[in-house]
């Protein structure tokens, strides 16, 4: 057989893009995000700019082969000024049109502001603390941002819509999966592309933190056996978690799996590739 039949007949890898939210939020899930890139086993963050220390833990970033981009936060007080809403009063009040919106608009402007004099460059991509960025008004007032400031680069922006998932998980979970993206996905993808803007193809990696749910490795070996190309799977991992930090125990095994060797091993066998998902957007064959 000659080389070229040889290669053709190795099956192409499945390129796949793994997010970690909340990079900032504190120590731990900044060194586990950081480690975590440097051994391959993700290709994004998104980033907490208000958190307390973010302007001096950005600087681990510089670097790294991942996307970097906002992750937009309108619900958690990270003690800086601004609008700041507990998740259901900010659904009630974006769904029912009463948001105040100069409030919102100046949220999403000083964020950006932040990545931008912080990490340095511009935000490969933009997604929302509990997936904000696709609730009414603040996806229309972040999509007329990202046009005005990017219009030379637009970054790719986070579908929720979930992936088509495993039996293998809780009903309960699968529901949640599908909840998440009905709270607003269809809509802001469908004005994204009207405006050329990129997004993965399909969503994974939800789950309750707070309730009885399968072992994590079980849950991301369902996640991983119904991935596609271009899928994004959210992860939260941490090294070690205050006392403070929500679902600390959770993010700690998170890590602890996505660092094993049988999740390098996991993604062989599945033919998948953890790849940038800028470059996978960027490639001449893609289509919106």
């Amino acid at each position: 057989m000659s080389n070229a039949a040889q290669q053709a007949a190795v099956p192409a890898l499945i390129p796949i893009a793994v997010c970690a939210d909340d990079f900032g939020l504190e120590a731990g899930v900044d060194q586990a995000i950081v480690a975590l890139a440097k051994l391959g086993r993700i290709s994004a963050t998104g980033c907490l700019v208000q958190a307390t220390n973010f302007a001096q833990s950005a600087r681990a970033l510089k670097g790294l082969p991942i996307d970097l981009g906002l992750h937009l936060n309108l619900t958690e007080p990270l003690g800086q000024t601004g609008l700041r809403l507990p998740l259901g009063q900010l659904l009630w009040r974006t769904y029912s049109g009463l948001i105040a919106k100069q409030a919102v608009a100046e949220q999403i402007e000083t964020q950006l502001d932040l990545f931008e004099k912080h990490v340095s460059q511009v935000p490969d991509f933009i997604d929302g603390h509990l997936h904000v960025h696709q609730f009414p008004v603040v996806r229309e007032l972040l999509l007329q941002a990202i046009q005005r400031r990017y219009s030379h680069k637009l970054p790719w922006i986070r579908d929720t819509r979930a992936a088509p998932m495993s039996a293998q998980l809780p009903v309960m979970q699968r529901l949640k999966a599908r909840l998440i993206g009905a709270l607003g996905a269809s809509s802001l993808i469908r004005q994204a592309k009207q405006s050329g803007i990129h997004s993965n193809q399909g969503f994974a990696g939800a789950y309750d933190f707070d309730r009885p749910h399968p072992a994590y490795e079980t849950m991301l070996n369902a996640w991983l056996e119904q991935a596609a190309s271009h899928l994004l799977l959210m992860v939260h991992p941490a090294t070690q978690a205050s006392s403070a930090l929500a679902f600390g125990v959770a993010r700690i095994e998170e890590y602890r799996v996505l660092s094993s060797d049988a999740f390098a091993a996991r993604l062989q066998q599945r033919g998948l590739q953890i790849t940038r998902l800028s470059t996978l957007l960027a490639h001449p064959g893609h289509k919106i």
